[in-house]
């Protein structure tokens, strides 16, 4: 599956709603599934880190989708070898 074909899965499950919602809300949102994601990194269970980055990068794309941000878009900067030093 591509980036975005999961932002698109995501617009069409819950897009209605996150648009609601709105920037703010969601952002808290995504910022609480961080500290999840944190709190998972300090431990050991491997299946709950997998779990959190999941739910962080849906979080991410609710986000994309109710600002009309393509991901996929926004993330090619990063293809070439020489951006910020990545190889």
């Amino acid at each position: 599956m591509t980036i975005k074909e999961f932002q698109e899965i995501i617009s069409e499950k819950y897009g209605q709603r996150d648009r609601q919602r709105g920037t703010p809300a969601t952002f808290l949102w995504f910022i609480e599934e961080v500290g999840e994601l944190a709190t998972a990194l300090a431990g050991d269970d491997h299946d709950n880190k997998i779990e959190e980055f999941g739910d962080v990068f849906a979080w991410l794309c609710t986000l994309a989708n109710i600002n009309d941000v393509d991901l996929e878009q926004a993330v090619q900067k990063y293809r070439g070898n020489d951006h910020l030093g990545f190889k």
